[in-house]
């Protein structure tokens, strides 16, 4: 009795200590359903760790407070498990099957990257001297506006530009659609803009000039307007028109 004892003593220590394929200390081996659930347990602590769930677009969750994947209609009790459902095959399938299709529906054409050309930073001095002339031609009645601006320190080899502007284009004042703006830009001098009334520009010969005195350093630009055309209202009838019935006409 007492051998046997001794025996099973012994088997008893020995259990689950020195199994084939097994550490010592480490127990016995996992079964592959213990290691699938082991490697979930892996794969959502990690997700939990790096996904952020506000930007995941078919993340979901519903009036009864669980979770839904929106793409494979999947249900989940928590955050947890549906992480670990975007880490399986099925959701990566899935994702790839949507790219697959959406690549398909929009082809991307291929574009040559183009070279970042770095903008000069340019030191403003302030604005230009200018001198706006209200002018209204004798012979017709045209109106027009002449704009005369200087720019005594403008950079080498710069020519001043211009631009019309829609008064919906700026961000300064409310929009008004009575109005639009002409801009005047040279470094190193600040861009300047003057409203002026939102009618047509005459650009027929003669009637739209610019030029720019390299000497004297001036910009002019003059500009005519055209005439709006005065729509006359229809006219009243003189009498009230005469009611002819239905039944009056056979």
């Amino acid at each position: 009795t007492q051998s046997t004892w001794g025996r099973l003593s012994f088997f008893y220590v020995m259990d689950f200590q020195n199994r084939v394929g097994s550490k010592t200390g480490g127990g016995g081996v996992l079964s592959s359903s213990e290691s699938n659930v082991a490697r979930r347990e892996r794969l959502r602590q990690l997700a939990l760790e790096t996904i952020d769930l506000a930007k995941d677009p078919y993340f979901m969750r519903n009036h009864l407070g669980s979770y839904e994947c929106k793409l494979c209609l999947t249900l989940h009790t928590n955050e947890g498990s549906y992480l670990a459902h975007t880490q399986g095959k099925k959701h990566q399938t899935n994702l790839a099957r949507r790219a697959a299709k959406e690549a398909k529906d929009n082809p991307v054409v291929n574009v040559v990257a183009k070279k970042k050309v770095a903008m000069k930073k340019v030191v403003k001095i302030g604005r230009p001297g200018y001198r706006v002339t209200k002018q209204k031609n004798p012979e017709d009645g045209q109106k027009s506006l002449l704009f005369e601006l200087e720019y005594p320190e403008i950079a080498p080899n710069m020519q001043p530009r211009h631009r019309f502007m829609s008064a919906y284009e700026q961000r300064i004042e409310t929009p008004n659609k009575n109005y639009q703006f002409v801009l005047f830009a040279a470094d190193p001098y600040e861009t300047v803009a003057f409203k002026i009334p939102n009618m047509e520009i005459d650009k027929s010969e003669g009637k739209f000039y610019s030029d720019w005195d390299p000497t004297k350093k001036t910009f002019t630009l003059q500009l005519f307007f055209r005439a709006r055309e005065q729509k006359s209202a229809p006219a009243l009838p003189t009498r009230p028109t005469v009611f002819n019935p239905i039944s009056a006409r056979f």
